[in-house]
C-alpha cells in the first residue's frame, strides 16, 4: 500500500526513507519541501536528487485535497472554504482576520455524531475521522489560496476534535516543528463539548495549547437538553476535568457560552454559570447565537447579551462577547457543506 507523505512526521519519515535504502538524513530536507514549503509534488522538489524523487513516487503519495468553494465576506476579510477530499466528501475551514493576527478556524472530523441541538455541523451525521494531512492541508491550502500566513489556529470547525485525538496530537507535533509552520502551541486553542476522559488525556501531556469548553449553560437539566454528551458526563464529572487540567497546565480554560433566547441568557443562569466557575482559572466567551436553519433555536436580544455580560463582570467573572465574522456567508460551522448535501441528494 502506497503511504501517504504528508501523514508522516520527521522521525516516522526517516524510517521509512531507510526502508526504500535512501539515507535518512534526506528525511529532513523533504519534509520542509511538504510542510515548510508545501509542496504538493515530488518533482517540485528541486534540490533532491532525480533518482531520489523517482524512488519517493514509487512508494508515497500526498493527500489530494481541492476547494471546492470559497465565499468571502462583503462585511469583513473574512473567508469559508468548501474544501473536497479525496473520497468526495467535503469540510469546512474558515478564514478569520483580526488585529491580533489570521485565525483559521478548522475542521477535525466529517460530520460530527454529537448531535448538539445549535450545531449544523452534527445535521447529517458522522462520516469519519480526518487524517493528520487532511487537518494539515486546511492551513496549507488557504495559507496559498489566501496569499496570507495563519498565526493562529482554532480546532472548532465540524467534529469533536477530542473523538479524533491520536490524529489531533500529531497535528500539533508537526504543525509546531521548526521545520515545518512553526505555529506556536500557545497560539493553537481546541474546544470540545466535554468528553471527560479526553479531558484528563490532553492534561497529562502537559501542552502548551489553549483548552475550550463547550458548556453553554451551567444547569445539568438544561444542558442534557442541548448538549447529549451532558447525560454522559455530567456537570460535577466536567467541572472536576476542568480543575484537574488547569492543576497539571497551569493553562486558563475558556468556557463557550452560546447565548439562546429565552433559555440560557436570565440573571439566574449567569448566577449558576457563576457559581459553577468560582475559583477557576478561566475565561467566559460568549456567542451571539448564529441560527441556522436546521433548527428553530432563537439568538439572544443584544441588550440581554449586555445584561448578561455586565452580571458575570459584577460577579468578578472575566466575560467577553466574541464578535461576529462572516455573517453573509454562513461562516457558522457546517452550513455551507449542509447546503450542498442537500444539493447532491
Amino acid at each position: 500500500m502506497i503511504i501517504k507523505i504528508d501523514n508522516l512526521t520527521l522521525e516516522e519519515l526517516q524510517k521509512q526513507m531507510t526502508l526504500i535504502a535512501e539515507p535518512s538524513y534526506k528525511a529532513k530536507q523533504i519534509y520542509e519541501w511538504i510542510h515548510q514549503k508545501n509542496v504538493t509534488s515530488f518533482d517540485e522538489m528541486s534540490n533532491v536528487a532525480k533518482k531520489t524523487r523517482e524512488l519517493l513516487k514509487n512508494s508515497f503519495e500526498f493527500t489530494n485535497i481541492s476547494i471546492l468553494q470559497r465565499l468571502d465576506s462583503k462585511q469583513d476579510e473574512t473567508k469559508k472554504y468548501l474544501l473536497l477530499l479525496e473520497d468526495g466528501n467535503i469540510i469546512e475551514t474558515v478564514f478569520l482576520k483580526y488585529k491580533h493576527g489570521n485565525t483559521l478556524c478548522i475542521s477535525s472530523q466529517v460530520g460530527c455524531k454529537m448531535g448538539c441541538v445549535f450545531c449544523a455541523s452534527t445535521k447529517n451525521g458522522f462520516v469519519r475521522n480526518l487524517s493528520v494531512a487532511e487537518i494539515l492541508n486546511q492551513i496549507y491550502i488557504v495559507q496559498k489560496d489566501s496569499g496570507e500566513k495563519i498565526s493562529n489556529i482554532v480546532v472548532m470547525g465540524t467534529g469533536e476534535p477530542l473523538e479524533n485525538f491520536d490524529n489531533i496530537i500529531k497535528f500539533f507535533n508537526i504543525i509546531n516543528d521548526e521545520k515545518g509552520q512553526n505555529i506556536s502551541l500557545r497560539k493553537i486553542t481546541i474546544s470540545t463539548c466535554g468528553l471527560v476522559p479526553k479531558i484528563y488525556e490532553l492534561a497529562n501531556l502537559d501542552l502548551q495549547i489553549t483548552l475550550a469548553i463547550s458548556l453553554h449553560v451551567a444547569n445539568q437539566e438544561k444542558r442534557e437538553k442541548i448538549l447529549p454528551i451532558a447525560r454522559m458526563y455530567n456537570l460535577d464529572d466536567l467541572k472536576k476535568a476542568c480543575e484537574y487540567y488547569i492543576k497539571k497546565t497551569n493553562k486558563r480554560i475558556t468556557f463557550e457560552y452560546i447565548l439562546i433566547d429565552e433559555f440560557n441568557d436570565t440573571y439566574e443562569d449567569a448566577v449558576n454559570l457563576s457559581n459553577y466557575t468560582k475559583n477557576m482559572l478561566c475565561n467566559i466567551n460568549l456567542i451571539p447565537y448564529n441560527s441556522i436553519k436546521e433548527s428553530k433555536i432563537s439568538a439572544s436580544k443584544e441588550n440581554n447579551i449586555d445584561k448578561f455580560r455586565k452580571t458575570l463582570t459584577d460577579l468578578g467573572l472575566y466575560a467577553t462577547v466574541r464578535r461576529e465574522l462572516g455573517s453573509d456567508i454562513n461562516a457558522a460551522c457546517g452550513q455551507l457543506r449542509n447546503d450542498i448535501l442537500e444539493k447532491r441528494m
